[in-house]
């Protein structure tokens, strides 16, 4: 059965407007890349914020027990932080998405909301490596996630603006290759320039910057001053070349509480009529947290299984970028041949059979590399097809408002392939089994989707 898309009548999208869109998705790689998975994160979670009477007891002891607790008690303060961030998405994505599709502000919002996760990363310039600094990084960090979700789902909203039916998948892959890209070449330019260590244990990179306690970690807090920089940039295309959404004729101004009443209506509509967006909302939600899980967790399976250093993440960062871009480019051709669903299924069962090889590769890097980047040529074409898939059942004029509820339902079960991994890694008593839990979510995913129908149908 043929994938309807709901996209407008009109002229077909310029060429250079797709290119402006995908500019958002290279820039907001400053974010995904650079605060919440490989520098910020890791920096706030490091030992520069435990008290430094308890490292100076446990002295070169990594496994001290003192250590081991202020290190872990640092790492649940950020993890609450984030959890409240969740919330707080989860709560007000889809009333946002909501009000941006009938008022005529789409690009509006998605602007002031890029804009404000740059004064984030700006202010995380005055996180110092000292411990009373560490609630401000937390906060800062769990402040730019609600912006950032809040600013994407403007943007998935307005893949419809910038594709046709034909070519509604390749402008996905397209738009989430060129996030990839642009993590590449940021993650090059701020490990070389920043954060590389060549030799000189008091400073990192070619500038040469002061690194650790005695020199202000002005590595790393430099380093994301030119991600903000580097985002603040690339979003610009898009406000300046993609135009705004028309206001809806005879759409009501209504207040927040409203929005929700309405939101309300929404859903048991699309139980009554259209419980195909349901399910795929729901499945998607499974798979998506089990993706997101392998980027928190591979990093550290990485460090305590295989043994990796902090560089060397970085530099498998970097190759697993090229990878997922190379994985996306491809899977956006072949989304817009086969459908959405095929790519999303069959990536997932590559993501479950790749994953489990983790448990028979022993401890050697090789092995780890091997099965990660085999993984990373997988993940991107899911999060492109995901995006494209609902924008192709979604009807038209919803966009932002359905997009809001993906936006929430990823959040909704995000405690799932976490707690799924711990319980692996607690019966084991070793970290390498926590990857079964991922793999088990990822299944679950695939399971979900497989009822999912790749029609659509209006929502009253």
């Amino acid at each position: 059965m043929t994938e309807t898309v709901a996209i407008d009548a009109g002229a077909p999208p310029t060429r250079g407007r797709v290119v402006a869109w995908a500019f958002w998705d290279w820039g907001s790689a400053a974010f995904n890349a650079v605060v919440t998975t490989f520098v910020f994160s890791t920096y706030l979670a490091s030992g520069l914020f435990v008290d430094p009477a308890i490292r100076e007891a446990a002295g070169d002891n990594a496994k001290d027990p003192a250590l081991v607790r202020a290190l872990a008690e640092n790492a649940a303060t950020i993890s609450w932080a984030l959890a409240i961030a969740g919330v707080l998405v989860a709560i007000a994505a889809p009333v946002i998405g909501q009000r941006s599709d009938g008022s005529g502000r789409r690009k509006f919002w998605l602007g002031v909301n890029s804009f404000l996760v740059v004064a984030c990363m700006l202010g995380m310039f005055f996180v110092e490596p000292f411990p009373s600094y560490l609630w401000l990084g937390a906060a800062l960090l769990a402040a730019g996630n609600v912006f950032f979700e809040f600013a994407a789902v403007n943007n998935n909203a307005m893949l419809v603006q910038v594709s046709t039916p034909k070519t509604v998948g390749r402008v996905s892959g397209f738009g989430w290759g060129m996030g990839y890209m642009g993590g590449i070449v940021l993650l090059i330019i701020l490990l070389a320039g920043f954060l590389f260590n060549f030799g000189d244990d008091a400073a990192r990179g070619l500038i040469g910057l002061p690194t650790g306690e005695a020199g202000g970690s002005l590595d790393v807090r430099l380093a994301i001053v030119v991600a903000a920089v580097w985002f603040g940039i690339f979003a610009l295309p898009l406000l300046l070349k993609v135009p705004e959404i028309p206001r809806r004729f005879g759409a009501e101004r209504i207040d927040f509480l409203d929005s929700y009443r309405l939101l309300w209506r929404t859903i048991t509509a699309l139980w009554r009529n259209n419980p195909n967006v349901l399910r795929f909302l729901l499945a998607s939600a499974v798979f998506r947290d089990g993706l997101a899980a392998i980027f928190t967790f591979g990093a550290i399976i990485a460090a305590q299984v295989f043994g990796f250093t902090f560089t060397e993440v970085l530099l498998f960062g970097i190759a697993a970028n090229v990878v997922a871009g190379v994985g996306t480019f491809i899977g956006g051709w072949v989304d817009d041949r086969f459908g959405a669903k095929a790519v999303i299924a069959f990536s997932l069962a590559c993501l479950v059979i790749g994953g489990s090889a983790v448990l028979f590769v022993g401890d050697a890097k090789i092995g780890f590399w091997i099965v990660g980047l085999f993984l990373c040529l997988f993940v991107g074409p899911i999060q492109s097809s995901g995006r494209s898939f609902l924008a192709r059942i979604t009807p038209a004029g919803r966009e932002g408002e359905i997009f809001g509820l993906y936006a929430t339902t990823g959040r909704a079960v995000s405690f799932l392939a976490p707690t799924l991994f711990g319980v692996a890694v607690a019966i084991a008593g070793d970290t390498r089994w926590g990857i079964v839990g991922i793999m088990l979510v990822l299944l679950l995913g695939l399971i979900l989707l497989m009822p999912v129908k790749t029609t659509q149908q209006q929502i009253d």
